[in-house]
């Protein structure tokens, strides 16, 4: 089964160009995406569908199932050498099996093989949805160039992954870098995954609004309590706003000096919808950095806006797939 966790180096010099695709699928607590993708990164084919994260397995794999039959419809699948596949986490890449945290109703759910009932005899390689991100990032975003980087996504949840001398390193399982679950508050609150104080349960986007109605912010009429709304009100003066976005940042900076003590990165790249907050993210993550990675091989780390968007997810399993497909050839 095509679903290692073994280092694969982005798809810069080794993905095939000569008219091979690759299918991607981008599964995640909103949403399930997927595209046909090329050896440029160039997304030729989409497909959409809203995650039922809150139903049974079989109706969170029957979404998976209509976004992927919308690709095997497409006159371009014909082209298409393999399958990869970028899942919130944990995942066991060498298993083929996902256990996302949001998504109570994959519980060691066999994600690979349900896949390859629909696609067929293709190499699937699965792989952390934030590793996917940094294998993006790294392929063609703000990482490219580094060889040593944490790219990390910000929103319903949190993940990451590294590239480390030049090429991903998704650890044995594919979960490596998943910054969304180190314990930065010992005593904070629980995080669904069951510990305390995670980055995730401080700095993502629904924890950022639930903070500032905890302390008396409320949305304008008609508006919903989103982190993007919290992001709007703070960048128009409101203290209450700017104080869950500053508490967000401190952990991200915890979070990403942490990283950058253990293993050298260069640069942290932050991607996501809560990164699309700008400034108000990024000037107090920086401040918060400043004080956390302190040590003169951590203290020089560069923190960078994605690039890629919402199409990262989708790139880097792109990415992935590209070199789990050289891997099967060889």
């Amino acid at each position: 089964m095509q679903s290692e966790g073994a280092a694969v180096r982005p798809a810069t010099a080794e993905a095939p160009s000569g008219g091979r695709l690759v299918a991607a699928l981008d599964i995640g607590g909103t949403k399930i995406a997927g595209a046909l993708v090329d050896g440029e990164g160039r997304l030729l084919a989409r497909a959409l569908r809203p995650t039922p994260a809150a139903q049974d397995g079989a109706t969170v794999m029957a979404a998976v199932a209509e976004v992927l039959g919308e690709l095997t419809a497409d006159p371009a699948w014909v082209r298409v050498t393999a399958v990869g596949i970028g899942s919130a986490g944990p995942v066991d890449a060498s298993h083929g099996t996902v256990s996302p945290v949001n998504v109570p109703g994959w519980r060691g759910f066999p994600l690979v093989e349900r896949v390859r009932e629909v696609t067929g005899p293709l190499p699937v390689t699965l792989t952390g949805d934030g590793v996917a991100i940094a294998a993006a990032e790294h392929w063609q975003g703000a990482a490219r160039g580094y060889d040593n980087a944490l790219c990390m996504v910000v929103s319903t949840g949190v993940g990451g992954g590294f590239v480390l001398n030049g090429a991903l390193h998704p650890g044995p399982t594919g979960n490596a870098g998943h910054i969304g679950h180190i314990s930065v508050d010992l005593d904070g609150p629980l995080c669904p995954c069951g510990a305390r104080g995670c980055v995730e349960r401080l700095a993502s986007g629904p924890n950022i609004a639930r903070r500032a109605l905890d302390n008396g912010w409320r949305p304008q009429a008609g508006q919903e309590p989103t982190a993007e709304a919290v992001a709007a009100a703070a960048r128009a003066g409101d203290p209450v706003a700017a104080a869950s976005f500053a508490r967000a940042a401190q952990a991200l900076a915890a979070g990403i000096a942490a990283a950058a003590t253990l293993v050298e990165i260069e640069v942290a790249v932050i991607g996501g919808g809560v990164a699309g907050a700008g400034e108000v993210l990024f000037a107090p993550l920086r401040d918060h950095l400043r004080a956390y990675a302190t040590l003169s091989f951590a203290s020089g780390v560069r923190v960078l806006p994605a690039q890629l968007g919402t199409d990262a997810g989708l790139v880097g399993a792109a990415a992935a797939a590209f070199g789990g497909a050289l891997r099967a050839r060889g």
